[in-house]
């Protein structure tokens, strides 16, 4: 960090510098000595009572005075909802807890994410006779009605009610969900000309200021202010999480509202937060403006949302993936394997390419190349470039739709620990020929044992893996893995990488083999 002379300081948002403040100190100054002459005996009520010392301190008090939201409250908050919801408990008509089966995903993220009942945020509401009541929120997007909440608020609902900020009830159908964003699109029915936000064009910074808007606790509309805190978040969610992480505080009923700019647009849907008890601690988590855009114009038109699939599963490429595949730098998503009759399988890509760039646009990971392809439409025809055994290669292909029952998801498991060592038996794995093991397939070795205080154990080996490659080159015993392994260390190959299959999932290990 450079320090900046006196001469370089730059003004403060009031637009008085800090010379300024000194010079009106000096005519401060100056005016009392001239009205008084120094004189110890001079009356000092009546220097604290003079015009020039009211003038000054008038001056001085427009500087110290803190930046208000209320003139962008005042315009924003009429076009802010909220979202109530009534729908049958199953839970409750089979004689059960309504929750999420302990241990799933959905379980773990909102009991991490939602509040240490494990039950989403929008969806903790009373129950009994039948059915079960939430609140959220919500901001309408046009003056005809139409409105954006959370997919988790408004998910499964017999009858939506929204409540307008002049307290005004009407009822609204959903037009459209996406689970995979937790985007609603709703449409308020027997009203017109309604005050409605807009989403924001301007690209977000960390450190700009937001204010949240929200039904927080069913409380009404409710603001509250911070800033962006950082930028493309993953909470684990799915694959296309690009969160904005904010610290305004957001508390239950918060889910579906608006994050404002200073503009008074919206520049995300705050989703989830991140709460030990319950209540904020200021970690919350905005669905981005552009994002949203893009899924609430497939919502209006068809009522649904359709993605680009090239069909591949995806690893990020670690450091010692990146070394063993001769690469610079740890960029770009790693094919584990194509799925079968998929774009990908048709246009030739093949397990062990890394994804470089889409369309002459770098990718730089793995959940970076899923959420783009997501953003293209089915049929669209793109070009990637792949690193294939150390040349570059371009593959042009047409993107399928992405199946409901499938997710281009970046496998995030790849790598769990060191090994050090190129000897198999002081691997501490055990192989046979795949062949000769019931159940294990032809092609490859199996692991038949995995000693549980070995480098093996520690990255994720366990009986009944097949390795199927070692240093792009296929294995049939572990003679074969003891000679790549020997190639790969004769190349100076610091790591050297196996593609391993565990059930029908397969995806790559690199196994560092340096010399001590």
């Amino acid at each position: 960090m450079t320090d900046l002379p006196p001469s370089k300081l730059n003004p403060t948002r009031s637009g008085v510098t800090v010379r300024k403040l000194a010079l009106m100190a000096s005519v401060f100054a100056g005016v009392g000595m001239a009205l008084y002459g120094f004189s110890p005996s001079a009356d000092k009520a009546e220097l604290f009572t003079s015009p020039a010392y009211a003038q000054v301190n008038a001056d001085v008090s427009k500087v110290a005075q803190p930046i208000g939201f209320a003139d962008i409250v005042e315009r924003v908050k009429p076009s802010v909802i909220s979202v109530k919801i009534r729908m049958k408990d199953k839970a409750e008509a089979d004689g059960e807890e309504w929750s999420f089966q302990p241990g799933s995903p959905m379980e773990r993220f909102f009991r991490r994410f939602g509040g240490p009942d494990g039950l989403p945020p929008g969806m903790r509401g009373r129950r009994g006779h039948g059915f079960v009541t939430g609140q959220g929120s919500g901001f309408f997007i046009s003056a005809d009605g139409y409105a954006v909440t959370n997919n988790h608020v408004v998910d499964g609902a017999d009858k939506v009610e929204v409540t307008t900020d002049d307290g005004k009830t009407y009822t609204a159908k959903v037009i459209g969900t996406d689970p995979r964003t937790d985007i609603a699109l709703i449409k308020v029915e027997g009203g017109s000309n309604f005050a409605f936000a807009k989403l924001s064009d301007d690209k977000v910074r960390i450190g700009d200021w937001v204010l949240a808007v929200g039904n927080p606790f069913g409380l009404g509309g409710s603001v509250t202010a911070g800033i962006v805190s950082a930028s493309g978040r993953d909470i684990g969610t799915g694959p296309y999480d690009d969160f904005l992480q904010i610290d305004a505080p957001v508390n239950k009923g918060n889910s579906g509202g608006p994050a404002f700019n200073m503009k008074g647009d919206v520049v995300g849907v705050n989703t989830a937060i991140y709460s030990p008890s319950g209540g904020s601690v200021g970690i919350a988590f905005s669905i981005p403006a552009n994002t949203v855009k893009s899924v609430v114009a497939q919502l209006k038109d068809k009522g649904s949302v359709s993605r680009g699939w090239i069909g591949v599963q995806i690893q990020p490429v670690t450091s010692d993936i990146a070394d063993s595949l001769g690469l610079k730098k740890a960029e770009g998503a790693l094919v584990a394997e194509p799925q079968s009759n998929s774009p990908a399988a048709k246009a030739g890509i093949q397990s062990g390419d890394v994804i470089t760039a889409v369309n002459g646009d770098p990718v730089k990971d793995a959940r970076e190349l899923a959420r783009t392809i997501g953003s293209f439409a089915p049929g669209t025809s793109i070009k990637l470039n792949i690193l294939r055994k150390g040349k570059d290669k371009v593959v042009n292909l047409t993107l399928g739709t992405l199946p409901n029952t499938v997710e281009a998801r970046a496998d995030h498991h790849g790598d769990r620990g060191s090994l050090h060592d190129s000897d198999i038996p002081r691997l501490g794995l055990t192989v046979a020929p795949a062949g000769s093991v019931a159940g294990a397939g032809a092609e490859g070795v199996v692991v038949i044992d995995v000693d549980p205080r070995s480098p093996a154990a520690d990255r994720g080996f366990k009986e009944g893996d097949v390795i199927l490659e070692v240093a792009g080159k296929s294995v049939s015993n572990s003679a074969d893995v003891r000679q790549a392994i020997t190639s790969a260390r004769a190349d100076n190959k610091n790591s050297v990488l196996m593609r391993v299959r565990t059930g029908s999932t397969a995806r790559f290990i690199a196994m560092p083999i340096a010399k001590s």
